[in-house]
């Protein structure tokens, strides 16, 4: 392992997809715009493009191959093809578990061992193609409380592996937005209208800006913005206060109603059937406490 192929790894766990042929294989990764347009008002897509040669700068040596990339208007795709029989391939499939899709690939326990700059690198990786950081995502309504949100879609190990290895590198999570009838539904508003799978969205890892800078960004527009936010963020907070983790505060818990689809099939079988009014107890059921 290197700093390199964690960075690969990370951006194939965020939002990658692997194409298994009987002699070759492709990888291919998302590159969402989310946004058209930056906070500043100039084009997401431009500086995705510009960010593709520090990308590929670091991939291409790795595989040894080019890097081809099409840019679309809401996304930029990259991807490489390679025999399954080379090293670099058979070590990618071993390390995602098999999986081919970001959506049932297992985050792997390989990663904790890694060295911190390896870590970091991964967490990187994963960030560039799934993590935001916009002027609307601050927390409570505050000025200056900016936050970076990890959007995963609908895998749940993926959520607590990210949250332990920010944990390992002593990083806080600010919350955890759950894709829960608890938290996404929690209420029944939606449930009650008809809409009663309206709480399956991805899930949302928060983390306050200044956290968030020894993880950083390749893509140019996010660094920036992380940079600018972090510093605003440092005008109305201090370190002390962002640098908790949930069972290091005081936690005020609001009692929520029952949902009918705490139940729900396709909730992991550790916590089906179980009611939360905490994102910190789903959290602890899952496996990221102290």
């Amino acid at each position: 392992m290197n700093v390199e192929m964690a960075y690969l790894l990370g951006m194939i766990l965020g939002n990658g997809e692997i194409q298994r042929g009987a002699l070759t294989t492709r990888v291919t990764i998302d590159i969402p715009h989310k946004n058209i347009k930056t906070d500043d008002g100039l084009d997401t897509a431009i500086y995705v493009q510009a960010s593709l040669i520090n990308i590929e700068d670091i991939v291409r040596p790795l595989i040894g191959t080019n890097v081809n990339h099409i840019q679309e208007k809401h996304s930029t795709k990259i991807s490489f093809e390679k025999d399954n029989n080379e090293y670099i391939m058979r070590e990618i499939i071993r390390f995602l578990g098999g999986g081919t899709r970001h959506q049932t690939m297992t985050f792997p326990n390989e990663a904790f061992s890694m060295t911190r700059d390896e870590k970091k690198s991964l967490l990187r990786g994963f960030a560039d193609v799934t993590a935001y950081i916009r002027k609307s995502n601050i927390a409570f309504g505050q000025n200056g409380h900016h936050r970076v949100y990890i959007e995963i879609p609908g895998n749940w190990a993926m959520v607590i592996g990210i949250a332990n290895l920010l944990k390992s590198l002593d990083i806080p999570i600010q919350t955890i937005d759950f894709g829960h009838p608890n938290f996404r539904d929690s209420n029944m508003t939606k449930y009650n209208e008809g809409k009663t799978g309206y709480w399956k969205k991805e899930h949302q890892v928060k983390i306050w800006a200044n956290e968030f800078i020894p993880i950083g960004f390749n893509i140019k527009h996010k660094q920036r913005a992380l940079d600018k936010y972090a510093e605003e963020l440092l005008q109305t907070m201090d370190n002390e206060t962002t640098h908790k983790f949930y069972w290091e505060k005081t936690i005020k818990i609001k009692k929520k109603p029952h949902h009918p689809a705490e139940s729900d099939a396709s909730l992991p079988r550790a916590i089906r059937g179980q009611h939360f009014d905490s994102w910190t107890q789903l959290a602890q059921a899952l496996g990221y406490h102290e």
